[in-house]
């Protein structure tokens, strides 16, 4: 599956899960850590967590597992990096604070 199908995907399994601010980054020849960011946010650290299990699970049942999780259990903010595309969910507070959008937007 090409990258940007695969954000593609976890955008809607977010969407069907009622994330809020659901996003794609476009990173390609920005940085080679990737090549897209999705970025959402919970309404709270339970539906945070949730929206994690979830992406995790419908991924899961296609084969693929993450390369790595980080912040999972505090729910504020947890980060699933699947190479070629790292899935950021957020509480409000928590990505006001880091604003990745702003950071990663074209500077031109």
């Amino acid at each position: 599956m090409e990258s940007k199908e695969f954000a593609d995907k976890i955008c809607g399994v977010l969407n069907d899960h009622k994330a809020e601010d659901v996003r794609i980054i476009d990173l390609r020849g920005k940085t080679e850590v990737a090549d897209f960011f999705v970025i959402a946010s919970g309404r709270s650290m339970t539906h945070t967590r949730s929206l994690i299990d979830k992406v995790e699970e419908e991924l899961e049942k296609e084969g693929v597992s993450p390369i790595r999780e980080e912040g999972v259990r505090e729910g504020r903010w947890a980060v699933i990096d699947y190479g070629d595309v790292i899935v950021h969910v957020f509480n409000d507070e928590t990505r006001l604070f880091y604003h990745l959008e702003a950071l990663w937007q074209d500077k031109n």
